[in-house]
């Protein structure tokens, strides 16, 4: 076996066990999997299933794979195969099980212990810290950080092998009938049920009727791990063993179990927890202090009593279980470069994910920094082959190795044409770096830890203040994913991208949008088109506020302008006519009740006029913006406006004898007024969570932080900061923070209007926002400490809250974060 399954299989065989008809013939033999065009590493050897969703049909990617090098496919329709020469097409009745059928037959030949992990939180950690405290005695397989959905499930038990020992995967639901479908796939000899709460509720009619189905995961398994404090859980999971030959290995600080736990000490900086176990009393330390974390560990631990491991080592092992900054993340360094972190782990499944993500990064060309991987199934030979030839796949442009073993394997990256320089260790590469040696290019680090390449992060990034905005590329995804499920399939979507993208980086997130393909992207002028232009972002553009001036640029990087009146027509129309440009494709937007830009409906018959009398346009869309679509009071406006719209547009297209995209909702009207979609909706603040309020569950995508520069004591009666506003009225802590109204920390919070979190408590501000610093009482917060990270919104204190505070919008707070922010961009 030289691939992570069983495989290679050959495609007659796939097509037997998915029951699929046969087209073409081949000898191709195919050891992997792909449902994404976008992630391809080894085109020859893999099939691509063509899977059919509510929003994304796979057979519009089937061309791009099979020019990627793809030559098997497994899909639901057949297609022209006279355009695809050499390819080979299975035909089946649905893609999904097909991959779901093939994976669970992958799974029948493999017969070591597998732990299937599901309950509402901590799937992830259990999963990642059971990884660390067996890998000495088991060599495992597992999901790649959290591929825990109908699709994830299926690749990552596709990497079981001969080779492996255990296999550890989660899996996660969101509706009935799902997780049956997961069981057939993972087929868990232990299972753990890790907690039951209120995350993804909203497929179930109620919380029992969520654990009966997570429980399915373990129809057939021999034992069950779980925490009896949840009581419906121990309920039902007493009603599911009834009759089953299954051991119910549980643990509770309340009731009678296997393992009780008998109390929580410890300090700051860690928590002893003392269990008994059968007759042995016993206790073991972690490094953490949080609740969940506590628990996670008891989990753990419990997990390692039922499969025989000594108290001795359980207590010697949980001592260093890692911290798991569970997100890869993407910040700006030196020389014009980017830089992607990801040092969370180093094994062969998330080497390929941050690649695919270096492979998302449009702008510049890549570079790998990569230390020696110690895990995977293969010797040692073949793991540096199987790596090399990864490498190659990711098309980088040069790889940076640390580490004996990539010294010593060398000549395996050289042999397979990746342009590879080795370094021993990390102390040997920091002798050697030079700044100008890194220069408009994006760099991955993807290290063990035991190599540090936090050190080389240090000397590769851009060194700027403490103050941070984070901006989670995962929750843009997710929202972006959830405004698309709540669209009718053949409804487009424009991202408006303006401003600095909110705030948030114009060039990051128009590369994932682009990555998403999403239909056309929105800025606001035409230099912010041009610059995503020259980063190499090619999703068609509208630019909404079009200048004389900048026609040139338009037509030279292939922008597409709003026309919102004769005078900016007629001098687009001077100018494509100088030029010889005929049929320039334009957005018209008319005036529905906004009254800020736009025609108004008694222009349409002399528009009309003019465009059809011209063969310089092309009239590509036609919209207007609603004034009041967030606000309940305005509905009826609102709905007046959408009729002026639809009686406008129809107008139109009936002068100018052709039809063109009409769309009219933002954000709020996505979610508040389904029947407005049309053929486009515009999608703005909402991609990050934020903004209008509505049914939808989205995620908060931003966080703004910064940290304490000093903590002083200062006596009641004395005052803080400018013009002594700041009158203190008992003895206070006082800590300085760094961020001020420069960096977009509104003034208007000064004098407790405002407040910020530190170790998760409040701390409001005291006297005046200065423009660098701002100062918070921190009296009531005792373990309060200069350095200690303050947030200023996030998890616990939304930008929504922080603009009401402000008695502002969330767009303001958002568009007026100063560029001297640091911005990060991680995936979880």
């Amino acid at each position: 076996m030289k691939a992570e399954s069983m495989a290679p299989y050959l495609v007659k065989d796939i097509a037997r066990i998915v029951n699929g008809r046969l087209h073409g013939e081949s000898e191709l033999r195919i050891d992997h999997i792909l449902t994404d065009s976008r992630k391809i590493l080894f085109p020859e050897g893999s099939v691509f299933f063509a899977i059919e969703g509510y929003r994304r049909d796979g057979h519009l990617f089937i061309l791009e794979a099979y020019q990627r090098g793809v030559r098997c496919f497994i899909l639901t329709r057949l297609v022209n195969t006279d355009g695809f020469p050499g390819a080979v097409f299975i035909v089946v009745e649905d893609g999904l099980e097909a991959l779901q059928t093939l994976v669970a037959f992958h799974r029948s030949s493999f017969h070591y212990p597998v732990i299937g992990i599901t309950g509402s939180n901590g799937k992830t950690i259990v999963k990642e810290w059971l990884n660390h405290l067996l890998q000495s005695q088991f060599l495992i397989v597992r999901n790649p950080k959290s591929y825990n959905s109908q699709i994830g499930v299926p690749l990552s038990v596709w990497q079981m092998n001969d080779e492996a020992s255990l296999g550890i995967f989660e899996a996660g639901i969101s509706m009935i009938g799902e997780m049956e479908k997961l069981a057939r796939i993972i087929r868990p000899d232990i299972g753990i049920f890790t907690n039951i709460g209120d995350a993804h509720s909203e497929g179930f009619t109620s919380v029992r009727e969520k654990i009966r189905e997570k429980l399915s995961l373990f129809n057939d398994s021999n034992t069950l791990i779980y925490c009896r404090d949840y009581v419906e859980l121990d309920e039902e999971v007493m009603s599911f063993a009834s009759g089953k030959k299954i051991r119910l290995f549980h643990w509770s600080a309340r009731v009678d179990a296997e393992v009780q736990l008998l109390k929580i000490t410890g300090s700051a900086e860690e928590s002893v927890i003392h269990l008994r176990y059968r007759e042995t009393t016993f206790n073991y330390s972690i490094p953490f202090t949080g609740q969940a974390a506590i628990e996670n560990s008891i989990t753990c631990a419990v997990v390692m009593l039922a499969m025989g491991v000594s108290i001795e080592q359980l207590s010697r092992d949980m001592k260093t279980i890692p911290s798991l900054a569970m997100r890869l993340e993407m910040k700006h360094g030196i020389n014009g470069c980017t830089i992607i972190n990801d040092s969370y782990s180093a094994d062969l499944s998330s080497l390929k994910l941050a690649l695919d993500f270096l492979g998302q990064q449009q702008q510049g060309s890549k570079v790998i920094i990569l230390s020696d991987i110690p895990e995977s199934g293969f010797t040692e030979d073949e793991r540096y082959f199987h790596i090399a030839n990864i490498i190659k796949g990711s098309r980088a442009d040069r790889l940076l190795g640390i580490g004996p073993l990539m010294v010593k394997y060398s000549t395996i990256f050289s042999s397979v044409g990746v342009n590879a320089k080795m370094f021993i260790s990390t102390g040997e590469f920091i002798s050697h770096f030079h700044p100008l040696q890194f220069k408009d290019e994006v760099v991955l680090l993807k290290g063990a830890r035991v190599f540090e390449f936090e050190r080389i992060s240090q000397l590769l990034e851009v060194k700027l203040h403490q103050t941070v905005l984070s901006i989670n590329l995962s929750a843009i995804s997710h929202n972006l994913n959830t405004f698309r499920m709540s669209l009718a399939p053949q409804t487009r979507i424009m991202v408006v991208v303006k401003a600095f993208s909110y705030g948030s980086g114009s060039y990051e997130i128009a590369n994932l949008l682009q990555f998403h393909k999403v239909d056309y992207l929105a800025v606001a002028y035409t230099d912010e088109g041009t610059e995503l232009r020259k980063a190499g972002i090619s999703t068609p553009m509208m630019v909404m506020n079009p200048e004389e001036a900048s026609f040139s640029a338009i037509t030279g990087f292939d922008l597409q302008p709003e026309i919102f009146s004769f005078q900016i027509l007629r001098q687009f129309a001077v100018y494509l006519r100088s030029e010889g440009i005929n049929e320039y494709p334009i957005h018209i937007k008319v005036d529905t009740g906004m009254h800020r830009l736009g025609f108004e409906s008694t222009d349409l018959a002399e528009l009309a006029k003019e465009l059809k009398n011209s063969n310089l346009f092309r009239v590509i869309s036609v919209f207007t913006h609603l004034a009041g679509s967030e606000d309940s009071d305005e509905d009826d406006f609102t709905f007046r406006q959408f009729e002026r719209f639809v009686e406008s547009a129809n107008n139109l297209s009936s002068q100018l004898g052709y039809d063109f995209i009409r769309h009219i909702s933002n954000t709020a009207a996505i979610q508040r007024h389904p029947q407005m979609q049309m053929d486009m909706v515009r999608l703005g603040i909402g991609l990050y969570g934020s903004g209008s309020p509505g049914q939808l569950l989205l995620q908060e995508a931003s966080s703004l932080t910064t940290t304490i520069a000093q903590i002083r004591e200062v006596r009641s009666c004395e005052t803080v900061g400018y013009n002594r506003k700041g009158l203190l009225l008992r003895d206070s802590r006082i800590a300085t923070t760094r961020i001020g109204y420069a960096d977009g920390y509104p003034r208007s919070l000064s004098n407790g209007v405002g407040w910020v979190l530190i170790k998760g408590k409040k701390a409001p501000v005291v006297g005046l926002v200065c423009m660098d610093m701002t100062m918070v009482d921190v009296t009531d917060i005792p373990d309060a400490t200069e350095g200690d990270e303050v947030l200023v919104f996030g998890k616990g204190l939304s930008v929504n809250e922080l603009a009401q505070q402000a008695g502002t919008i969330p767009y303001d707070i958002m568009t007026g974060i100063s560029q001297r922010v640091k911005r990060i961009y991680f995936e979880e």
